[in-house]
């Protein structure tokens, strides 16, 4: 074994992978040709010299999405690669690919679900215009809050309408009523009962999870008194179209829901196509429990969250 040979081919692996030079740029700092790098390299590659590891993350994405497919029982899961963990990232990451899975899926005479939420904005910046015909757009929970918080509902459902030339159907109504008397008469009008009939028979039904934080959107919009947050925080893991379910994602609170007007969380599961739409670190238990619960069939997620929905 020629030792000086060795020892070239290594100095000249070090410039090339550790500090970054360029095969010209070492042929000139050595006073060689540059074929010759090239040689040495190649010597240092077949000599054991130098390994070459490639991580793909898009493998891992793919692999992530397998086991969680299983685990769940889920008929589809996609695990899209983010930059980092941080939750604008992930959110704008998962709302592009979501609108991507919908422009390929949504048919001819399909009728969409769909819910709120900054997730949900996130899916309608990315929807593009399509060529179907005869796809309805529902809303599937009230739309209207009177507190300062945009829950961006309508531009949601108008984007999504625009997207699919359909005809918006919206609920005009506070997602969560002060009594369930008035929600009970409100669901009675004909009007009302029919667009959440539509909501019951939709081919796709797509929504994020809320959680029971303080920072939550649904605890800031004013519906919920500091008892009935405190209350939720002790006996739900999220929210579904401000449905509050638990970790079996089971309803968490009779009272809170009786009054909620919107699909009821039994109602999703006999829906063909119900897409979860949600990631970061503080909604992973909601989402394993939206996932125990079998209220979702479809998950568009991270792999930071699909990693922790794993262990």
């Amino acid at each position: 074994m020629d030792l000086q040979k060795n020892k070239e081919s290594i100095k000249i692996a070090k410039l090339y992978y550790q500090e970054n030079l360029s095969q010209e740029m070492i042929a000139n700092k050595l006073e060689i040709s540059r074929p010759t790098v090239s040689r040495l390299l190649n010597h240092a590659k077949e000599h054991g010299f130098v390994s070459v590891k490639i991580e793909d993350p898009y493998e891992d994405a793919d692999s992530l999405a397998q086991l969680l497919k299983a685990k769940y029982d889920l008929k589809d899961c996609i695990v899209v690669h983010t930059t980092n963990n941080d939750y604008l990232n992930i959110q704008s990451s998962i709302g592009k690919k979501t609108a991507e899975f919908l422009n390929s899926n949504v048919k001819n005479g399909d009728n969409i679900g769909i819910s709120w939420g900054k997730t949900m904005y996130q899916v309608s910046r990315f929807l593009e215009p399509t060529h179907l015909e005869d796809v309805g757009v529902i809303q599937l929970k009230g739309g209207i809050s009177f507190s300062d918080v945009d829950t961006r509902s309508h531009q949601i459902l108008e984007r999504f309408a625009k997207a699919y030339h359909a005809t918006p159907r919206d609920l005009p109504l506070p997602v969560i009523f002060d009594v369930k008397e008035v929600k009970q008469m409100v669901e009675k009008d004909r009007h009302i009962k029919s667009i959440l009939e539509q909501g019951r028979k939709v081919d796709i039904a797509i929504f994020t999870v809320g959680t029971v934080r303080d920072s939550a959107l649904l605890f800031k919009l004013g519906f919920l008194n500091d008892e009935e947050k405190d209350r939720l925080k002790n006996s739900a893991v999220g929210d579904i179209c401000s449905r509050f379910y638990n970790e079996q994602g089971e309803v968490a609170d009779v009272a809170i829901n009786n009054r909620t007007i919107g699909i009821e969380l039994e109602s999703l599961k006999e829906i063909e196509n119900t897409i979860l739409v949600a990631g970061g670190d503080h909604k992973i238990k909601a989402i394993k429990g939206a996932l125990e619960g079998k209220l979702s069939n479809i998950l568009i997620t991270d792999q930071y969250t699909a990693q922790a929905l794993i262990d």
